[in-house]
This record gives structure tokens, C-alpha cells and sequence, in this order.
């Protein structure tokens, strides 16, 4: 899905709202997307055999939105496939070419339903890396994606100089958060770098 949209709006890069709170009989899927031109986007969207409705809920600055879209008959959807093989999405962007997917697994065995679901249906489908993660949910030093985009986006912004070359509403509104939001990021994520970094295993809490 969305892959002939992306392909129409070459300046378009879209990633999935994966924490977006949503009735799950409603049919709604809200994504993230940053374009140049929102009407070229949706010029691509009527055009697109995966989309059905769609609307954008909100835009922000810096050629930033968020849409909710409903999917036709004819879009092949993973995200059910990856919940039946008991996995679970981390990340989910598209490239302009190709949906990348960050998905942990209890086992790589539970991969095969994927293959088996792709080549049924026509999809080509890779495996670019694999990782081995303590927990679900977790990247490097234990932080979960958007606790590592957050440090990360800090970081960048100068959030972290002496002096502050950027405030936490300014690091939030980078990340299309609210600041109480960036501020949980930030000090879980710094949390979660102290343990793994400075702490024994037996120092380590559960």
C-alpha cells in the first residue's frame, strides 16, 4: 500500500503512527508524512488502487502531516501476517521503492510465515539484517525506537551543549510530539543508557 503514492510524490516519505490509539474495527491507518507539494501527495493518493479514503488530520511545520487512510480490497497487508507469526512491527517506512520493516520475532523460525504470505501473494521480499534483542521492543543498549530517535534528535539539535543550543519544546516539535512526551523520551532513554552502560548485570534492576 501507499507505494504507487510515494512513487507519484517523489519528495514524499512516509512512516507508520505505530503508537496511534485507534478502534481496531474502524478501518483507519495513520502514518506520518513530509512532502513538498501535500496536493501532488494526494493527486497520488486518488490514484493509488490501495487507498480508499483518506484525510489529513493534522500538518505541522516543516512540510510535515499526518493522514489517516482506509485500504482497499486490493492492498496486500503484512502488519496481520507478522501478528499471526506472534511478531511485532518496531518501524515501518517506505522508501520510495519499497516498504523497510523493523520487526522483532520470538524466533527466526517465524519468519517462514512471512516468506510463505509474500510469495503467495507476489510480494518481493528481503531480509536485510538480523539482530539479536534482549527484549521486545528494544535497540541498542536496550532503548526502544522512538526513545533512540529522541536522543538522537536531541543530540542533533544541540539539546544536550553547554549552553543549550536548542529548548525541549523545540526537540519535541522536531519529533511531532508534545514536550511532556519528548521529556519521558529523553530521561527514560538516558535511563535506560545508564544501566547498560555503567551497571554490573548484578547491579542491573528487573
Amino acid at each position: 500500500m501507499l507505494t504507487k503514492t510515494v512513487t507519484h510524490d517523489q519528495s514524499a516519505k512516509v512512516k507508520s503512527v505505530l503508537e496511534a490509539g485507534t478502534d481496531p474495527t474502524s478501518g483507519k491507518f495513520f502514518y506520518r508524512i513530509q512532502s513538498s507539494d501535500f496536493r501532488q501527495f494526494e493527486d497520488g493518493l486518488r490514484k493509488d488502487h490501495t487507498i480508499g479514503e483518506f484525510e489529513r488530520v493534522i500538518e505541522t511545520r516543516d512540510e510535515k502531516a499526518i493522514y489517516s487512510f482506509t485500504y482497499t480490497d486490493e492492498s496486500k497487508i503484512i502488519s496481520p501476517i507478522i501478528s499471526t507469526a506472534n511478531g511485532v512491527i518496531l518501524d515501518m517506512k517506505n522508501d520510495g521503492n519499497s516498504w523497510v520493516l523493523t520487526v522483532w520475532m520470538p524466533d527466526r523460525t517465524n519468519l517462514a510465515t512471512l516468506w510463505d504470505y509474500a510469495e503467495q501473494n507476489g510480494i518481493d521480499i528481503g531480509l536485510l539484517r538480523v539482530n539479536e534483542y534482549a527484549s521486545l521492543g528494544s535497540t541498542d543498549a536496550g532503548l526502544t525506537d522512538s526513545q533512540r530517535e529522541a536522543l538522537l534528535v536531541a543530540l542533533d539539535t544541540g539539546y544536550f551543549e553547554d549552553p543549550r543550543n536548542a529548548t525541549l519544546s523545540e526537540v519535541a516539535t522536531n519529533l511531532d510530539i508534545s514536550q511532556p512526551a519528548a521529556s519521558g523520551l529523553l530521561r527514560r532513554g538516558i535511563k535506560r543508557l545508564i544501566i547498560s552502560s555503567l551497571m554490573d548485570d548484578s547491579e542491573k534492576p528487573d
